[in-house]
């Protein structure tokens, strides 16, 4: 009972020694260091600090706006032209977005190079050691990606519509104003599109590991499958054309509804389920794997 006494008072002073020195104590000391929140601002400083997240940040960003003006102004000198059915499905919203098209891929490769760079380097063994949690340690990867790949969406969606509809206006075409709630959607709705573009390449990239082979497949999801896709026989081109997801999440950023396809939120919401898919194994994998 004494040697009880006696360990007892020392972890009282040993804890006291380390509220004094402003340290957490215990099991509190690996929780102080591991916390979710230690685990975003560390994620956040990564990223930040990867020269890549700024090309393509600004990159995307640029992109947008300058094939927004491009294909706003070659649309709307050629309206005038168009027969009675071209004109019938003229699409100002979908013009002034087309830089998407690009746009998925690059934030898609942001999110593979969030954890293939880890890989690579083996920073993700010190990663993993000082957050032994590696659920906690992918789910801050994917947070803060996901903020940055919808503010960066964001800002992109938004430059092209401006920029776009602008062109298509000069061109005396018909074009799209900020008071339409269409033109809010497809806004909004891309940013999001972009987010989960970023979401499936952090889960594509935690999956293969590989920086060259994630590459290679983001590029054959985002654009070798679509494009390919009507050179497929019958009911599956049909399908790829209607359900791959990103060409049916893609529909969030239309003003016209062609009937072949999804309708602008359950394609987003296709997009949506695939990537949950994707991630959950991910999870799974991340957790099961040695680093």
């Amino acid at each position: 009972m004494v040697t009880t006494a006696i360990r007892a008072r020392s972890r009282t002073a040993d804890t006291a020694r380390r509220r004094a020195a402003g340290k957490p104590s215990g099991p509190d000391q690996r929780a102080g260091r591991a916390t979710l929140r230690n685990s975003l601002h560390a994620e956040w400083i990564k990223i930040r600090t990867m020269r890549s997240t700024l090309y393509v940040v600004l990159g995307t960003i640029a992109m947008g706006a300058a094939i927004a003006t491009l294909v706003g102004s070659s649309a709307g000198d050629e309206f005038a032209a168009m027969t009675a059915a071209d004109k019938h499905t003229f699409d100002p919203l979908a013009l002034s977005m087309r830089g998407y098209m690009m746009a998925q891929v690059t934030i898609a490769l942001l999110g593979g190079m969030v954890i293939t760079a880890e890989y690579g380097s083996r920073t993700v063994v010190s990663t993993l050691t000082a957050v032994p949690h590696r659920s906690r340690v992918l789910a801050a990867k994917a947070l803060v990606l996901c903020t940055v790949a919808f503010l960066t969406g964001l800002v992109f969606t938004f430059a092209g519509f401006l920029a776009g509809q602008a062109a298509l206006k000069r061109a005396a075409a018909p074009y799209v104003t900020p008071a339409d709630p269409t033109a809010w959607r497809a806004v909004l709705g891309g940013a999001l599109f972009l987010a989960l573009a970023g979401l499936l390449g952090l889960a594509v990239g935690t999956l293969i590991r590989s920086t060259t082979a994630t590459v290679t497949t983001l590029f054959a999801v985002f654009l070798i499958v679509p494009a390919f896709g009507p050179a497929l026989p019958g009911a599956l081109s049909d399908w790829t054309h209607t359900y791959w997801p990103p060409s049916a999440g893609g529909q969030i950023m239309t003003g016209y509804h062609d009937p072949a396809l999804l309708h602008p939120w359950p394609g987003l919401a296709v997009m949506a389920g695939c990537v949950v898919i994707v991630l959950t194994a991910a999870f799974f994998t991340f957790r099961k794997r040695d680093a």
